[in-house]
């Protein structure tokens, strides 16, 4: 008899349960709130699917209430796309949500511009999400800004393959090969009427030459980039911009997410390969950030390969500026936040920067390496090591500084040269231990490599976490420890330097805003 008495318990109880259904809500009142009136999807680009957005509806009150619809305003020609509690679609009906609860809406969007009449090259798309009707009705607004693009891509052939760029061959003889193409004669001019996206590796072919007006924007997918041919030549051509704060007039190269939430994140695309041969390069008023590489130079025999003025590269997730043999001339350079090094001079070369800040406050992972890394070798396998002449690396009015105790690094095979001088820079070392002390390339004394060069005196940045490298007045161990008429009269803000006592890096002293802090 016990046993029974339980059974017709469970029963009652399965029965309660069973009919408690949506029968039991109440119908919505308008009463709905949301965890935002308006959602904007940010910027994307046409045929490039949004992120996913996230909208919260709450049923504040004591009863469960059942919403009979929930639709977009444009209904299923709607260039949005709705997910409501696990449901997608576009139009949604008897959404029930129980008291004092919640339930997500996620919202996405792909558009088409040259599905509207007469587009211009941005344009914002809208539509609304209703809930309910009538007096019930209320609504939360959806906002995108289109943005038209010039998109270059490698051909798809008929059997699925993808183009190809080859390489080479490996150490097993087999081709190296990656995704991309090689520009047409009338791509190679690169505007600013347009951004630019690119997918796969766009490739400079032999003998020519890709010119990329000031103010343009190029935007990169993954594992995408530009590669530069043997006796191919690559010119940047940004110019100063009249407001600093509007960059118009930069070069900005950079990934093709273009949500806030990816404005900084290190690694969305590969690199601007400059290969062996290529040639004449010139890099004026341009920055390059979210790259794994941001410029991969490849061993160059000859005149000067590199130029780079009013240069900024950040947020790498291996090098900012990584040279093999290369041969390089830079000033006004600003270089932060590199996973492994800021800017790494390997396997030899020719290499002078002035007036540049070579930072790395990487905080993403732990870090082994300095930010400046110098070598005249190169390991290649377990039993070869290739070693290559430093001729020359000259540092004047540089600061080299960063959140590691060491932040220079020198590896040197005496059987190559392997020449460098600091002149007048402010550079981060720390040894106190004197575990550096019997190194004759680290002899801080030795005026013939650190020519009037100061040490571990904090250079006092802005904001380093915003690649903000501006140094204080009065402060900054940086302030007036320059030699004059070296490099550039302006500095990377248009500010005249000192003809007396200019200060090292790329930036002159600025007084700081007051926080109020």
């Amino acid at each position: 008899m016990k046993y029974l008495y339980v059974l017709a318990l469970l029963s009652c109880l399965v029965f309660w349960s069973s009919c408690r259904n949506d029968f039991e809500s109440v119908a919505s009142t308008g009463n709905l709130e949301f965890s935002r009136d308006t959602v904007y999807l940010d910027t994307v680009f046409t045929n490039i699917g949004s992120s996913t957005y996230n909208l919260k509806v709450y049923n504040r009150s004591n009863e469960d209430i059942n919403i009979p619809t929930i639709r977009l305003e444009q209904g299923e020609s709607s260039n949005y796309r709705l997910n409501v509690d696990g449901i997608p679609g576009k139009t949604f009906e008897n959404i029930q949500i129980l008291a004092k609860d919640s339930i997500f809406i996620f919202i996405e969007t792909t558009i088409d511009i040259t599905n509207f009449p007469n587009p211009d090259n941005a344009f914002l798309y809208t539509d609304k999400i209703q809930f309910d009707s009538g007096g019930n009705q209320q609504n939360v607004d959806l906002v995108t800004l289109i943005q038209d693009a010039v998109f270059l891509f490698p051909e798809q052939f008929k059997d699925g393959t993808i183009e190809t760029l080859n390489l080479g061959v490996d150490n097993e003889g087999e081709d190296i090969l990656i995704e991309g193409f090689f520009l047409e004669d009338d791509e190679l001019i690169f505007t600013n009427e347009k951004p630019y996206v690119i997918y796969g590796y766009a490739a400079v072919p032999p003998n020519k030459t890709l010119t990329i007006d000031a103010g343009a924007r190029v935007h990169f997918h993954a594992n995408s980039g530009i590669l530069v041919s043997n006796e191919g030549t690559m010119i940047v051509n940004g110019t100063p911009s009249i407001d600093p704060e509007l960059l118009e007039n930069e070069v900005i190269f950079e990934g093709d997410r273009l949500e806030p939430s990816f404005s900084d994140i290190p690694g969305q695309w590969g690199t601007i390969w400059l290969t062996q041969g290529s040639t004449d390069h010139e890099f004026n008023y341009t920055t390059i950030k979210n790259s794994i590489v941001g410029i991969l130079m490849d061993s160059n025999d000859g005149d000067l390969t590199l130029t780079l003025k009013n240069v900024q590269i950040y947020n790498s997730s291996n090098v900012g500026l990584l040279a093999r043999t290369g041969d390089i001339f830079g000033e006004n350079m600003v270089i932060n936040n590199s996973g492994q090094v800021s800017l790494s001079c390997s396997l030899g070369g020719r290499y002078i920067f002035n007036h540049s800040t070579f930072g790395n406050y990487w905080i993403n992972s732990f870090r082994l390496l300095p930010s400046v890394l110098i070598d005249n070798f190169l390991q290649v396998s377990e039993t070869e090591i290739i070693v290559e002449d430093l001729i020359q690396a000259d540092f004047t009015n540089c600061i080299i500084y960063g959140n590691e105790p060491r932040e220079i690094g020198l590896f040197e095979d005496p059987s190559a040269l392997f020449n460098f001088n600091f002149r007048n820079c402010l550079i981060k070392f720390e040894d106190p231990n004197g575990d550096f002390s019997d190194i004759p390339n680290y002899d801080f004394s030795n005026d013939a490599l650190y020519t009037d060069s100061i040490f571990n005196i904090d250079p006092v940045f802005l904001n380093t976490e915003m690649n903000d490298f501006n140094i204080e007045t009065g402060t900054s161990g940086a302030d007036g420890i320059g030699i004059p008429n070296i490099g550039p009269l302006l500095d990377l803000n248009g500010t005249t330097r000192s003809t007396s006592a200019p200060d090292a890096g790329a930036y002159e002293s600025i007084i700081f805003p007051d926080t109020g802090g």
